[in-house]
């Protein structure tokens, strides 16, 4: 009798062993996956990149980022459903899949807010409103008196439908009741040879995206999408300076578990990953990609999903059924 009750003891103590809480003090016992739903290149993978190379040293154990881009970030969100919910999977989500994707795609069986797992806030990139340097438009109140002394003659270079670059076109257009066309583009490159060859009149983008025109003096830069100016643009005007009603308009990434990931291993995720966000070394080396650090708690971020979705849903449902002229061939 006494060995079956110190047999089933050993038993109780070793579940209570292999809990959540004891898996998290061991997480991350092998590599870790971090799913981006861009291609290689692209700007969310090369944030993904400096903050995997930031957890891997922290961790002592190899994070591997995978590409599957695609269909507004659905293929790689559908990679990460499937995906073992004990941590070691983890979805570099974008913006414009917690804003968008549920708007624009109510079949989608994913939603990132429902059924994912957060972890913490990576960074923000405001979007940006960039002209040709030869346009002779030096300001956002400019280029909106340039384009309505032109209906219909006007161009905006934006990425591909849905996302935040494409939905503040068209909440400016709106906004100042101007008669241009959002032309979007599967990839930043081709619509920047559209604005240097002349058959764009504007881009709008993530800053990122379009600095070393900018650096190189092809670009203007007349307006940046950030709720204030940036410390190291300071002479850069915000969009809600000319347009009060647009008070943001940024794109940023978050960290998300799988489905069903325990909330302690969430939990130390989050926390191992606001270190990382916090040294000196790798802060500067976001920001001078034009990506600025901003950490919430798994909580907070919750919170912060659902104010962007209230802000950019009477964009969305403006749109809904608009379809935005391809780019030229």
């Amino acid at each position: 009798m006494l060995m079956r009750m110190l047999a089933a003891m050993a038993v109780f103590v070793a579940a209570i062993q292999i809990g959540p809480d004891a898996r998290a003090q061991n997480y991350p016992n092998q590599p870790v996956r971090l799913i981006v739903t861009t291609g290689a290149g692209a700007a969310p993978d090369v944030i993904a990149r400096i903050l995997a190379d930031g957890l891997a040293k922290l961790w002592n154990q190899q994070v591997v980022v995978t590409n599957h881009p695609g269909a507004a970030g659905s293929i790689g969100m559908r990679v990460a459903g499937t995906a073992p919910a004990d941590g070691h999977s983890l979805l570099f989500a974008l913006s414009s899949s917690f804003v968008a994707l549920p708007e624009i795609a109510k079949g989608f069986p994913y939603d990132l807010e429902r059924d994912f797992v957060p972890i913490g806030f990576v960074v923000e990139q405001p979007m940006a409103v960039a002209v040709p340097a030869s346009l002779g438009v030096n300001t956002l109140g400019e280029f909106i008196a340039y384009s309505r002394a032109r209906p219909g003659q006007v161009n905006v270079a934006v990425l591909s439908r849905g996302g935040i670059p494409h939905l503040l076109s068209e909440w400016i257009k709106n906004e100042a009741k101007l008669e241009y066309s959002s032309v979007h583009y599967p990839r930043t490159p081709a619509g920047l040879a559209d604005v240097m060859g002349g058959r764009m009149q504007a881009i709008i983008d993530g800053l990122p995206s379009l600095a070393g025109q900018i650096a190189g003096g092809q670009l203007k830069l007349i307006a940046v999408g950030s709720a204030k100016r940036l410390a190291n643009r300071p002479n850069v005007p915000t969009i809600a300076e000319t347009m009060p009603t647009i008070p943001r308009a940024l794109g940023w990434f978050a960290l998300m578990g799988t489905p069903g990931t325990p909330e302690p291993i969430a939990r130390k995720i989050s926390e191992d990953m606001r270190k990382v966000l916090g040294e000196p070394e790798l802060k500067k080396k976001l920001e001078d990609v034009a990506s600025y650090t901003n950490p919430m708690s798994p909580a907070e971020l919750r919170q912060y999903i659902r104010t962007e979705q209230a802000l950019w849903k009477p964009v969305i449902e403006k749109i809904a059924t608009f379809q935005p002229p391809a780019a030229p061939k």
